[in-house]
């Protein structure tokens, strides 16, 4: 008999990812249908009047937008995987569950102590396990399907019992060899430990411990297989379910209408002020423009406030993490350009410099967005920090070190970046969204675009997240680009008919 397949993935629990998407769709169709129309939200418009959804129709757009989001959460996060749900501890749910498991398997210990023992318990478990192997079996293991129908024989076992020859330990070694040839080679160790078990009891409990990692397993492994049968038809497929979200509920291109119609707004003002904002000069290259724009609005948007655009919403996260993960790079270029600029020629080209002073303030910035983290004082403390390190490497190369006056004045400069507004930061912040943008323009033709200058200590980690952005912006292009470009010609009609 063949040993198992080398391509299983470790995972987690199909039902809780399925729960939990659920949970977010219903969320999503709580705040986006159930309520007033979001136009009744901004400024002046008209009041629209609540709409009422019937229970058929809420729970079909539940199960819609979670299929879709499956299939898009598979599509885009590469890491995906299914994971086991941990209820928190204490929690009712969770007490109940606990004492409904202890009972069962103490009700089973009574019956085997019996005389003679009583085998109800262990039959169903038996068959449950039974049907639990059938179903991992591949199409091509036809033999070891038979083998396991003629050993786990119910009818035969439940005799057995009856005439008081039922031998437990039998069985359960024969389910410990089936489990080996058809788990992963992660669960060899799991196995490993269930043929040390004696006692019947605990047997029976660990093997379905095991199954049900197993179950996880199994269910990653379709997801791995799904994903490059699923990218063929991804497109097609997210589209025609939006479209029908949208032919049930007519509004939920709202906040996609006004974050596109605010970013031609401000491409307009961009180009009128001279500022370079807007690229394109004819008409015809102003859908782009739109929504490359559109799109590295995100990486600045205020979640707290400002309502996401419905088309983008299973990705909210994605683009919220990355905003997040961008943010400490831009008060990480900027510090480093101030210390530099401070120093002079004395500092330049002194890699291990460069990693020292890296390190330093990444560490400080490392709790950005945690609840208790003082900006302010972060900056305070590297630009003690850098005061020292830059001191000592100049020393080392025959410079006389920092007087009081240039460190007060690094520190200065430094303590200012806590402002949004600040000049320096404000450069590198602009300098990322050019990186960012020349990124998307250039990814058609899979050539990097050319890092802007100050911007070198944070390459790598500009690249790895720039490659991110292009690679989930394109897809989104894809799948939404005909409701863009319907809401476009909508915007410029109103603009020429007011």
């Amino acid at each position: 008999m063949s040993k198992k397949t080398d391509h299983f993935e470790t995972g987690g629990n199909k039902d809780s990812e399925e729960t939990s998407l659920e949970e977010a769709s219903e969320e999503m169709v709580r705040k986006r249908i159930l309520t007033s129309s979001p136009t009744s939200h901004r400024g002046n418009s008209p009041q629209a009047s609540p709409r009422f959804v019937a229970v058929e129709e809420l729970m079909q757009t539940a199960k819609d937008v979670t299929n879709m989001a499956l299939a898009h959460e598979i599509l885009v996060n590469r890491e995906f995987k299914l994971k086991p749900t941990e209820l928190p501890e204490g929690c009712l749910e969770r007490r109940v569950k606990e004492m409904m498991h202890k009972t069962f398997w103490e009700c089973l210990e009574a019956q085997l102590k019996e005389d003679p023992p009583t085998y109800g318990h262990v039959i169903k478990l038996v068959a449950e396990i039974k049907e639990m192997l059938l179903s991992f079996l591949p199409a091509n293991h036809s033999r070891l399907g038979s083998r396991i129908e003629e050993a786990l024989d119910l009818p035969l076992i439940q005799q057995q019992a009856e005439n008081g020859v039922l031998d437990i330990g039998e069985l359960s070694q024969f389910i410990i060899w089936t489990m080996g040839s058809l788990c992963a080679p992660c669960r060899d160790e799991d196995i490993k430990k269930l043929k040390e078990i004696t006692d019947v009891v605990p047997l029976l409990r660990e093997i379905f411990s095991v199954l049900d990692l197993m179950k996880m397993d199994m269910a990653n492994f379709a997801v791995s297989y799904v994903r490059p049968h699923l990218m063929k038809q991804s497109v097609e497929y997210e589209r025609s379910k939006f479209q029908e979200f949208l032919d049930r509920h007519p509004n939920a291109l709202d906040y996609t209408e006004k974050w596109l119609k605010d970013t031609v707004t401000w491409l307009r003002e961009a180009r009128a002020e001279g500022s370079g904002g807007a690229s394109a000069d004819s008409p015809s290259h102003l859908p782009i423009n739109v929504h490359n724009q559109a799109y590295l609005r995100l990486l600045l948007w205020d979640h707290v406030s400002d309502p996401f655009p419905e088309t983008v919403l299973m990705d909210q996260v994605r683009f919220q993490q990355m905003q997040q993960e961008l943010e400490p790079l831009v008060l990480l270029s900027s510090v480093l350009l101030i210390a530099y600029t401070n120093t002079g020629e004395a500092v330049s080209g002194l890699p291990k410099l460069m990693d020292t002073l890296k390190n330093a303030v990444s560490v400080l910035l490392a709790d950005m967005h945690t609840p208790y983290f003082s900006l302010e004082e972060a900056l305070a403390t590297i630009g003690e920090k850098l005061c020292v390190e830059l001191s000592v490497c100049l020393s080392q190369h025959g410079y006389p070190p920092f007087s009081a006056e240039q460190k007060s004045n690094l520190k200065g400069q430094i303590l200012a970046t806590v402002q949004p507004d600040n000049k320096v930061r404000k450069l590198m912040e602009s300098r990322i969204q050019s990186y960012f943008l020349a990124a998307l323009e250039s990814s058609q033709h899979q050539s990097p675009p050319p890092l802007p200058g100050g911007l070198l200590p944070v390459s790598r980690e500009l690249k790895e997240l720039a490659i991110h952005f292009s690679r989930l912006v394109n897809f989104n292009k894809l799948v939404y680009s005909p409701f863009y470009r319907k809401i476009l010609n909508k915007l410029q009609t109103e603009e020429e008919c007011p």
